[in-house]
């Protein structure tokens, strides 16, 4: 968001939104859907009537001419329409069965002010048996515009939009998404004057104690491709920087083959010698999960966590570490400006910067400029870690390691700080 107070925005042209009525892409819909669309928007049908409905309207929803298409509400410069497809858009999106409300509020890029920012607000109430009532508030929160400036944000940002269960964008678009996020680099033509790439991301968030029936984040990992392609591609219109062909994807996306990581816990993410438990108190290593992301030749992404304890009151879980290997290079300028200009510690190849909460290098792989960097608790030491994963790593790609030799396995100090 840009932090200016913006009017709503839900792309009805009768609510006098200055960006005109953008073109939609075709886009392929799914049979099933078309059917449960029309289940929630016209009642329960005779049969013969559905079937005669789906046979006449089926060739115009693949190119998403539905003959509804005037009733539809639109959100966030246009880029987004109500039952286009994603989960947040539909009738999937609410959890409750009463006050539902969909809205969005931002400000566009344009060529003079190359950002923009919108968030979409999704709302619902459900009673329960006993009368309480639960509440869900959804909020997806859009973003056109270069990665934060300061080092420490830029790690964070980073991290949680290409780390966790993120995937890699397929057909070599720089980007990455899950359930919940997606971050998209758009093309050098787009970057700022200052010569930063310009991003495209997409979160979407439960807010507060009082969502207490929760919500379904983006829909799903396709959805959110399709949320980010979309924003991306009406962005980059109203900036002025759009590409002659506009952005998009045929192929489908990497799946990680397991919720949690079922590596031995001296090898998480398998990762030899990255022991995530040692150090912990018993019963809190028993709550530690490690999860493998992505791995391929642009990206790998580890993470490890502490379980929330119901009994101790928690509310989330706790943080351990989240490391990542970036050699994409558009990603990769992402983090131009925050590797130093020197080894970060003696024994180190590249440079990089240890700070509190961050540990960041960039050296060459493989052939490669590649950034390796970990987010951790200041309240716990995480260099051990971060030694293990890159050497982990640079054993996968086939370079010469840039941390330090391990010749045991990597623990963190009790000394220096526990969870238990």
């Amino acid at each position: 968001m840009t932090g200016e107070s913006a009017p709503d925005d839900t792309g009805h042209s009768h609510e006098g939104t200055p960006f005109p009525r953008i073109p939609k892409l075709p886009r392929i819909r799914k049979l099933p859907r078309v059917r449960k669309r029309l289940r929630t928007r016209r009642g329960a049908l005779a049969v013969a009537s559905a079937v005669a409905v789906l046979a006449a309207g089926l060739g115009t929803w693949t190119t998403d001419t539905w003959p509804f298409d005037e009733d539809r509400d639109r959100y966030c410069w246009g880029a987004w329409e109500q039952d286009s497809g994603p989960g947040v858009l539909g009738d999937e999106a609410f959890d409750g069965a009463d006050g539902r409300s969909r809205t969005a509020r931002g400000t566009a890029p344009t060529p003079a002010e190359p950002r923009g920012g919108c968030v979409l607000a999704v709302r619902s109430q459900h009673t329960f048996s006993d009368g309480d009532k639960g509440v869900q508030d959804t909020e997806v929160t859009l973003t056109y515009g270069p990665a934060p400036r300061a080092a420490a944000a830029r790690v964070e940002w980073i991290t949680t939009f290409l780390g966790d269960r993120a995937v890699p964008l397929p057909e070599g678009l720089p980007g990455a998404v899950d359930g919940r996020h997606g971050l998209l680099v758009l093309p050098e033509r787009c970057d700022t004057r200052d010569g930063r790439p310009t991003a495209v991301t997409v979160r979407a968030e439960e807010k507060g104690p009082r969502d207490v029936i929760g919500g379904k984040g983006l829909g799903s990992a396709d959805d959110a491709v399709e949320l980010l392609l979309a924003a991306a591609n009406t962005g980059m219109r109203a900036a002025g920087c759009a590409p002659k062909e506009p952005l998009r994807v045929t192929s489908p996306l990497l799946r990680l083959p397991e919720q949690e990581d079922t590596s031995p816990s001296t090898a998480a993410c398998r990762i030899q010698g990255l022991d995530v438990e040692a150090g912990f108190a018993e019963d809190t290593a028993l709550r530690v999960e490690a999860q493998t992301g992505a791995v391929t030749d642009g990206l790998q992404a580890c993470s490890a966590r502490i379980g929330r304890s119901a009994l101790r009151g928690e509310r989330e879980d706790t943080r351990i570490f989240d490391a990542l290997m970036v050699r994409e290079p558009r990603l990769s300028a992402l983090l131009d400006g925050v590797t130093g200009s020197a080894p970060p510690a003696r024994g180190w190849r590249g440079t990089g910067v240890f700070a509190d909460g961050h540990q960041i290098v960039r050296a060459r792989c493989a052939g490669r400029p590649t950034t390796f960097l970990l987010l951790g608790s200041t309240a716990r030491e995480t260099r051990g870690y971060f030694t293990a994963f890159t050497n982990g790593v640079t054993r996968r790609l086939g370079c010469a390691p840039v941390a330090p030799s391990a010749t045991e396995p990597v623990t963190p100090s009790a000394a220096e700080g526990e969870h238990r």
